[in-house]
């Protein structure tokens, strides 16, 4: 009875383990999506999309100028958005 105990615990504990890596891995990606979307947003004229409110959302560069150089390699090597976010979905 003690070793299946022991079993049983020792499995508890690798499947909690294994949960922790999958949901952090979750979360940093869902992280990352939603600050491009933000990134997006605010300076979407740097992929050519116009901004109407451009002037204002320059005053957010000083705070995210270090994120913009992953973003638009993140964005160029994207080959289909649909394709991406459909990953995230599936299995």
């Amino acid at each position: 009875m003690d070793k299946k105990l022991f079993k049983d615990f020792l499995d508890f504990i690798k499947a909690s383990l294994d949960f922790k890596e999958k949901s952090d891995s979750f979360l940093k990606k869902e992280a990352i999506d939603e600050m491009d979307n933000f990134i997006l947003i605010c300076f979407s004229d740097l992929l050519g999309i116009p901004n109407p409110i451009e002037y204002y959302s320059l005053e957010l560069l000083p705070y995210i100028a270090s994120d913009l150089e992953g973003f638009e390699i993140r964005i160029l090597n994207r080959k289909s958005v649909i394709g991406d976010r459909w990953g995230d979905f599936c299995c």
